[in-house]
């Protein structure tokens, strides 16, 4: 079901050439343990800064298309934490967060989601992030 969704749902081909494929290392943390991701989202329940988690399939094409912005949102915003979660492998993580198709990125907050946005929509992405991010501090 989940690629006939991510069928429907598309990818943004304008998207895909405006952020080029990278082979540099990306900031976009990625989990393969439910374990170690639950120690990570506790931890990050303290901290004031947004994090944005992608949930995506390597069989998703719409997913494959969001990669390169999500890496290149990632260097844009270093304030910003930005995470990875295939569904198939983290199929409790998913479920936990109600994923019903991909790409589905979750906006969050001190562990209190403030934003969902479901499919490969780079344009949404980024005005969400800009309007949610902490913006740095600087001293007078």
């Amino acid at each position: 079901m989940g690629g006939i969704v991510s069928g429907l749902l598309g990818g943004d081909p304008a998207a895909a050439a405006e952020y080029p494929a990278s082979s540099e290392p990306s900031r976009v943390l990625e989990f393969h343990s439910s374990q170690r991701w639950r120690l990570h989202f506790n931890s990050a329940k303290q901290s004031p800064k947004l994090m944005v988690i992608d949930f995506s399939a390597k069989w998703c094409g719409p997913c494959k298309m969001m990669e390169p912005a999500l890496r290149a949102m990632a260097d844009k915003y270093p304030n910003v934490d930005f995470i990875k979660i295939d569904v198939d492998e983290l199929s409790d993580v998913a479920q936990e967060f109600e994923v019903k198709a991909m790409p589905t990125l979750v906006l969050m907050k001190q562990g209190k989601e403030v934003e969902r946005i479901v499919g490969a929509k780079t344009a949404e992405l980024e005005t969400k992030i800009t309007k949610h991010r902490e913006l740095p501090k600087f001293a007078a």
